[in-house]
């Protein structure tokens, strides 16, 4: 037997979307994910479906944080008749419509992911520091189920990643026929998605990831406190080594807050084989008060000066072993770093005794970059005089490498 997972269609345009069932009161219900944990349930009292987006109305849609089905009578008469035993249909008030609908819980889970056939899957483990998740899926990417293990079921959520409702294939044609709207099925069985050739390149890509991620995280460890709360946004893609761009941010003593690149020592994604790509990554600290590290322009600042050094390998080289001078757009930057030409000058790899000067990964040494900011007289003063006399009287302040855009020039 096939069997499909059923979901939105979230190709609909201006398609409606359900919010979380309330009570008598309005109140949003205690536990909103109880609908899709793959268990019977048991409601004492009529419930609501406030609409959070108003738009074309649809026979199945889920609710938006809780993935809660909810379904008009053609879909719950469906599933009533093929699968009585195995769900339940639960009469609702959805705002605005006076037709019937239902929340559609599938009562029954079954541990049933193939990890070998599925394109990828990831486990919560103890060090993600989330125990009551520890050895549940994190991440199912291509789905492919055991069908040996499903036995005769028609309606399920499986073990481990149950905001997945999979169906058989005589329930998806019943519902195609029925006319219903709002859905799509996505096969879970049936050849995989990738080829024997394809597996083996991942294989070898996930490895990589985690060898050159664990070295330069416990690296970073040893800088401070690394900072697991402050997500800053990932970017795939663009010419980073392995086309993944990541920032993070690590507290240090006396209040110091160190933005550093994560992702310019990575190994090169089209070579697939081991190395530290540029050989460098950046490190910008501050003592200044950041109280929103996403949208600081430390972070912003870092950005841009990174995306010069990826752009340009004229840059790079200079960057890796010595000392080098540059401007970026002064967007979005304080006032004061700011030159007449509205553009923020930096300085890179400038040594202090407080930041090593590199870090070992598995595939060799690494330089840490240190940027430090220029006041607008500052540049002037080292196109005059050169940097080894600027950098002379940043050493004579401690400690010089910080970059502070609220501070007095040094000249």
């Amino acid at each position: 037997m096939r069997y499909f997972n059923l979901r939105s269609d979230m190709d609909i345009r201006d398609r409606w979307l359900p919010g979380e069932a309330t009570n008598a009161q309005g109140q949003e219900i205690d536990d909103i994910w109880q609908f899709a944990d793959g268990c019977p349930v048991q409601v004492h009292e009529r419930l609501t479906i406030p609409i959070g987006h108003p738009g074309v109305v649809q026979d199945f849609s889920t609710s938006s944080v809780g993935g809660t089905p909810v379904v008009h009578k053609r879909v719950a008469n469906v599933f009533a008749e093929l699968a009585p035993d195995e769900v339940q249909v639960i009469p609702v008030d959805v705002e605005g419509q006076s037709e019937p609908y239902f929340i559609l819980v599938a009562t029954q889970t079954i541990r049933c992911i193939d990890d070998q056939e599925s394109a990828e899957v990831l486990y919560w483990v103890p060090e993600d520091g989330r125990p009551e998740k520890t050895g549940r899926y994190r991440s199912v990417m291509g789905m492919r189920i055991d069908t040996t293990k499903v036995g005769n079921a028609k309606v399920f959520r499986p073990w481990g990643w149950s905001i997945t409702l999979i169906v058989s294939e005589d329930i998806k044609e019943a519902l195609e026929c029925s006319g219903a709207t709002g859905m799509s099925f996505r096969e879970v069985t049936g050849p995989s998605e990738v080829s024997p050739e394809e597996r083996e390149h991942n294989r070898k890509l996930k490895a990589l990831y985690e060898r050159t991620e664990t070295a330069r995280t416990a690296f970073w460890r040893t800088l401070g406190t690394l900072d697991e709360k402050s997500i800053l946004p990932i970017v795939v893609g663009g010419g980073w080594p392995a086309r993944r761009q990541v920032w993070r941010v690590i507290h240090r003593p006396e209040g110091r807050t160190l933005f550093v690149t994560d992702g310019l020592s990575d190994f090169f994604v089209a070579a697939v084989e081991p190395s530290i790509g540029f050989g460098l990554e950046l490190a910008l600290e501050t003592d200044e008060p950041v109280e929103n590290v996403a949208k600081s322009w430390q972070q912003l600042l870092l950005e841009r000066i990174a995306n010069e050094l990826v752009g340009h390998e004229h840059l790079r080289e200079p960057a890796r072993t010595g000392i080098l001078s540059m401007e970026v757009d002064g967007e979005r930057m304080p006032e004061p770093l700011l030159t007449k030409e509205g553009r923020v000058a930096v300085l890179l790899g400038m040594g202090t005794p407080t930041l090593p000067t590199h870090f070992t990964m598995p595939d060799g040494q690494v330089r840490l970059v240190t940027v430090k900011t220029l006041m607008p007289r500052e540049l002037t003063y080292l196109l005059e005089h050169g940097r080894e006399e600027l950098l002379h009287r940043f050493n004579q302040s401690h400690p010089g490498h910080l970059s502070n855009a609220w501070r007095q020039p040094v000249v």
